[in-house]
């Protein structure tokens, strides 16, 4: 019965924690968010903008004084720390338009969850992408791991480690190693995106996706 009674106090605690941040945000916020339909359409359209070299979103500093007084990203999106995929950039779209989680190798860690809980349970996006993309060092490193039995300093050891099951799951699959491996973790980690609780309640799409670093299209997988 304690347990029970803990357990109640705790969740209404954290409803009561995001209701209030909700409330701030709104109060900051007047731009309502577009659904996740038309969310992930802007967010493609934007990236045939960048690949045909031709964007449409104004420089950072013109909207920077309007930012100052809140955010309402219509999407967020998990992608990978290379310095060649630049999210917004990717999707030509300001600052304000997209929340991004990055982590070397686009994998959900407590951290990263928790940002995008807080995107979608507080600023109100209504889609959440994961994005892998072509040449990921940190999934080339997960099928050294597995394949070689490489081990890696420090704690890039452990950003193999976390992707090392989507590529033992690919090992011997068709086609290019690293490319299947990066499409599996995208899958994973969308999946597990999907099970939180918290992103799961507030009835978000979900959707995964590979950049090309040659061609700079993001397609969906």
């Amino acid at each position: 019965m304690k347990t029970n009674r803990r357990s109640f106090l705790l969740s209404s605690a954290a409803a009561v924690a995001i209701t209030a941040a909700e409330s701030t945000a709104q109060a900051a916020n007047e731009q309502a968010s577009m659904n996740a339909s038309d969310a992930l359409k802007a967010l493609m359209k934007g990236n045939a903008r960048f690949v045909a070299g031709s964007p449409a979103c104004l420089p950072a500093t013109v909207k920077r004084a309007q930012l100052a007084n809140g955010q309402t990203p219509f999407a967020a999106v998990l992608g990978c720390s290379d310095s060649r995929v630049p999210i917004e950039t990717v999707f030509d779209h300001e600052p304000g338009d997209i929340f991004v989680v990055r982590v070397a190798g686009n994998f959900a860690d407590p951290v990263g969850i928790g940002s995008l809980e807080y995107a979608v349970a507080v600023l109100k996006s209504t889609l959440v992408m994961v994005l892998g993309h072509s040449s990921c060092g940190a999934v080339k490193a997960a099928t050294e791991f597995v394949g070689k039995g490489t081990t890696f300093p420090g704690h890039i050891q452990g950003l193999a480690a976390a992707i090392a099951p989507y590529a033992k799951a690919t090992q011997h699959s068709a086609g290019d190693w690293v490319h299947n491996a990066t499409i599996a973790n995208v899958h994973a980690n969308v999946a597990k995106l999907k099970a939180d609780p918290i992103i799961a309640a507030k009835g978000v799409e979900f959707v995964g996706a590979v950049y090309d670093l040659a061609s700079g299209k993001v397609s969906l997988v």
